[in-house]
């Protein structure tokens, strides 16, 4: 696993071969992962607005390969993108701190949340682990949002937001796709805003299957979380939505974190190509429930 500095950009590459690119410049308001390749090196990611592909769908500019942010915090937008005098922006502070290896590689980052009014609330350090694991590529996250700016953060109540991917039209349902998470449930009508451990999108991609999982880990908040899970490719590990998912407006799915808290939120991403991957999901969930994170609390 190597990495490669180049102009406000991270090349990740496996065994040689191109893996993803951790995008952070200026002219993006959100750090993401893209593409996202299979080992083989096939793409399951949706290239626009990056790479756009003739025929893909152009919609949400702001769904690039796989990606956190979320629509309210403290009262400003960090998921949709609809101009820096409106929404806010993760600003990077400092450049990428990326470590090789043999098997696995690291990448580290830290950003700040800047509102559209240019105050910074508080900060998000991202931590990115690489590996391949027989025909699948497994990308670990920890997501540390810090309450570092001398005020509470209130992480609001709604659907838009929370660790994400957008893959290829291939993955969309209308397409074909299979869309199940591990309650045994399929199609996005019945797992979009369900409580779940897992999601995964499968599809015959470049004539072989392929699919993308999201792992929620045991020791995030409100585990097993709920999921913005569309059928047009996208899905989110959402903890917070719990009233826009439910429905129920009683309901609050709000977060208070306290000035000087911090929240840790941990996800694993597991490219698979070739294999079904229904059969293996629960034994790929639980080896992830016992792995410890790679920072102290």
């Amino acid at each position: 696993m190597t990495f490669e500095q180049g102009d406000r950009l991270v090349r990740v590459s496996l065994g040689g071969a191109p893996l993803t690119t951790f995008h952070y410049g200026e002219q993006w308001d959100k750090p993401f992962l893209h593409p996202i390749r299979t080992p083989s090196g096939s793409e399951v990611s949706r290239g626009y607005p990056v790479d756009p592909k003739d025929g893909e769908e152009r919609d949400h500019d702001w769904h690039r390969g796989i990606w956190w942010g979320h629509g309210d915090i403290g009262g400003h937008d960090f998921w949709r993108e609809l101009g820096r005098d409106k929404t806010g922006r993760l600003v990077p502070v400092g450049e990428p701190v990326a470590v090789g290896g043999d098997e696995t590689g690291t990448l580290e980052a830290l950003f700040a949340l800047r509102a559209a009014s240019g105050e910074v609330i508080g900060h998000v350090s991202q931590l990115y682990a690489f590996a391949r694991a027989g025909d699948t590529v497994r990308i670990d996250v920890e997501l540390r949002i810090l309450a570092d700016a001398g005020q509470d953060l209130l992480i609001g109540d709604t659907e838009d937001g929370g660790f994400a991917m957008r893959l290829a039209d291939a993955f969309r349902q209308d397409r074909g796709a299979v869309l199940s998470n591990s309650e045994g449930r399929r199609d996005t009508e019945n797992i979009w805003g369900q409580a779940a451990r897992w999601i995964d999108y499968s599809a015959e991609a470049g004539g072989s299957p392929a699919g993308a999982t999201i792992l929620d880990h045991p020791s995030n908040l409100r585990h097993p979380s709920r999921w913005h899970a569309r059928g047009y490719s996208l899905c989110s590990a959402n903890p917070f939505g719990l009233r826009d998912f439910t429905g129920d407006p009683g309901a609050d799915g709000s977060y208070l974190l306290p000035s000087g808290q911090l929240l840790d939120l941990r996800y694993r991403i597991i490219i698979h190509e070739g294999v079904d991957g229904s059969g293996e999901i629960d034994r790929w969930f639980d080896e992830f429930a016992a792995q410890p994170p790679r920072r102290a609390p």
